[in-house]
């Protein structure tokens, strides 16, 4: 094009803006579909924490590929419509967007990531532990957290070995994927260990009253229930006389929200990490002032971790692969090896999505939660 006959002030405009238009191209963008309202809001908003900490730290050291990062979050509500719906709209809405991540329980990622792969972009789930999830849906969903099995085999580990408690009640939240497969898990691998689970029954909101009338006594109960109901279940239980240990999983990972039973001391569970102020990694000391100075007067935890080493293990796979092309990505993704996370070292093992990664045990303190210590189970149930 010749521009001799234009206005020098026009040109200069004319150059500014295709400049503008190719800075523009030059972008990454991934996408994020997170339940900052319903039920899972207490996992996913820390988790969106962590991915817009992350892609903080990105961009003010160069971005990726010389490219800045951007993010596009979207509430997916806690319902699996809408979390399709947006989903789509997501993909739709940008062309440089080869990988979307979010939430933190297999039904909604599960919504997610099949639209996903059925526009064939990767998802990538900072903490939804099914260990099924890669089967479910083939060659575009990995893990950035470790299965229910790895997790329920070091709960069983725990309770059978440290606390010496060999006989369980076993209480699971029905028709939720996350909580009937950790109720599984947990209960093959503790009898596994020799143990004996005594009673094993599921529940609703409207039953749960009647079921724990129907507990036995045993050294400890193993309560698989969702994060938004965890303060009334072991209050109800409580109430009801049953004062032994309970154990659960990373849904019992609910931080400040811990402060509403500040006489409760009697309480384990596994989750992802030691993100506490008691941790004297330099990288969790680093992370964990970046993140105060952003969200000042609260608290990041195991899950805020998750998400910001879900950016930062895509921004190491897309290095890796040197383009935004997706099937590179997922190349270099499934190869990764021994990549320094906040949640531990992440590596993928030849034809797995799911990290190899240990667990860490939580005990609840006066109504705070505190590291007691980490397991790599030995035995654990296949999926």
């Amino acid at each position: 094009m010749q521009y001799n006959h234009l206005p020098k002030i026009i040109i200069l405009i004319f150059l500014a803006f295709l400049a503008g238009c190719q800075k523009q191209e030059a972008n990454m963008t991934i996408g994020a579909i997170y339940n900052l309202t319903g039920e899972q809001k207490s996992l996913d908003i820390p988790s969106s924490q962590g991915v817009e900490l992350a892609l903080e730290k990105l961009n003010a050291t160069g971005g990726v590929l010389g490219r800045k990062v951007l993010l596009k979050l979207v509430d997916g509500e806690t319902n699996t419509d809408v979390i399709a719906r947006k989903t789509q709209e997501l993909i739709d809405s940008s062309t440089d967007m080869p990988v979307l991540i979010g939430m933190s329980d297999t039904d909604v990622t599960l919504a997610a990531a099949k639209v996903a792969a059925k526009n064939k972009r990767l998802f990538i789930t900072s903490g939804a532990t099914s260990p099924l999830l890669p089967e479910q849906v083939p060659d575009y969903l990995f893990l950035t957290c470790y299965g229910d099995n790895v997790q329920a085999a070091a709960a069983a580990d725990y309770a059978y070995s440290d606390l010496k408690a060999h006989t369980v009640a076993v209480l699971y939240k029905e028709k939720m994927s996350y909580t009937e497969l950790l109720r599984k898990y947990f209960e093959e691998a503790f009898k596994g260990l020799g143990g004996d689970v005594v009673f094993s029954a599921g529940y609703s909101a409207q039953t749960f009253a009647d079921v724990i009338k129907k507990l036995p006594k045993t050294e400890f109960i193993y309560l698989s229930a969702s994060p938004d109901e965890v303060i009334s279940t072991i209050s109800a239980l409580r109430a009801a006389g049953h004062n032994v240990p309970i154990l659960s999983g990373d849904g019992f990972d609910i931080g400040e929200t811990w402060s509403e039973l500040p006489e409760e001391s009697n309480v384990y569970f596994t989750t992802h990490a030691d993100i506490g102020p008691g941790n004297t990694d330099p990288d969790v000391i680093a992370f964990r002032k970046a993140y105060e100075k952003k969200y000042p007067n609260n608290e990041p935890d195991a899950f805020t971790a998750l998400g910001y080493d879900t950016v930062m293990i895509i921004a190491a796979a897309v290095e890796k692969a040197g383009s935004l092309d997706v099937d590179a990505i997922r190349t270099a993704l499934s190869s990764l090896q021994n990549f320094k996370g906040l949640t531990g070292n992440i590596s993928f093992e030849k034809g797995s999505y799911i990290p190899i990664k240990s667990v860490a045990i939580f005990r609840v303190d006066g109504g705070a939660e505190k590291d007691v210590r980490e397991i790599l189970p030995m035995s654990i149930p296949s999926p």
